[in-house]
């Protein structure tokens, strides 16, 4: 019957890390929502003035926002006012700051960006060469944008895989330049078992522990290069990790 005990010590000392895993992300939300940010832009002429593009979060002196180069508007009427800008869930509304670009790394898709006003709680950045394979994390977004009111959202996700961004296209004619430069330097990406929707582009993924970042989401990005060969795109999701984070940050003259 010793196998019989010896199986009923693992159950039990499973379910009590799985559960104290669960206490400790209890805990730990309290102090990571108030660091998540929408990222969008502000339009005096347009009602409603805010648009929400996707997620960031802060970082560094509390007065530095990390999201995806992706989010951030592109095109926008700066002559009639409009700017980049973070909305922050404050009690029962949404405070407003306008925002600017300091730093990119493209070939990440990672923006830093300057926001006006008094310091945030800035979230800690990990070490993503710590990240292994089988650990789970969470991320917490705005993942269908302020379709139903700017609460972030949380979810949990495992590191499946650690892979190459660069995924080679069946033929020739699927190649495009961007590819091509990839192809010369694929960099390693976190491959997740959660769902990610095009909001949460810009979360942090972080250690339900330490909330530490390990990385930060994609939902666009990384899918283009990742999934170019298939046709049917899947709904993986993928985060850059923070090692990228962190240059961004050092090449700016920030303290991860």
């Amino acid at each position: 019957m010793h196998w019989r005990s010896l199986l009923v010590s693992v159950l039990a000392a499973a379910s009590l890390t799985s559960g104290g895993a669960a206490a400790d992300i209890v805990e730990l939300l309290p102090a990571i929502k108030p660091s998540v940010v929408g990222v969008g832009s502000i339009h005096p002429l347009r009602i409603p003035r805010q648009r929400l593009a996707g997620t960031g979060f802060v970082v560094a002196d509390g007065r530095h926002v990390i999201t995806n180069a992706h989010v951030a508007p592109q095109l926008m009427e700066v002559e009639k006012g409009e700017t980049l800008a973070i909305l922050i869930r404050t009690g029962n509304g949404i405070q407003v700051r306008r925002a600017e670009k300091v730093a990119d790394a493209p070939d990440q898709d990672l923006l830093l960006l300057r926001v006006e006003g008094d310091p945030l709680p800035a979230l800690k950045i990990g070490d993503s060469d710590q990240a292994r394979e089988g650990q789970t994390y969470y991320f917490t977004g705005f993942p269908i944008g302020a379709a139903i009111g700017l609460y972030p959202a949380t979810h949990r996700a495992g590191l499946a895989a650690i892979a190459p961004i660069y995924q080679p296209p069946a033929t020739v004619k699927g190649l495009t330049p961007q590819l091509i430069r990839r192809a010369a330097d694929p960099y390693l990406m976190f491959q997740l078992d959660g769902t990610a929707y095009p909001g949460n582009s810009g979360s942090p993924l972080y250690d339900g522990s330490t909330g530490e970042v390990m990385a930060v989401i994609n939902a666009v990005f990384v899918k283009g290069a990742k999934e170019n060969a298939i046709k049917d795109p899947s709904g993986i999701t993928y985060a850059i990790p923070s090692r990228y984070v962190r240059a961004l940050l050092e090449r700016a003259g920030l303290k991860p």
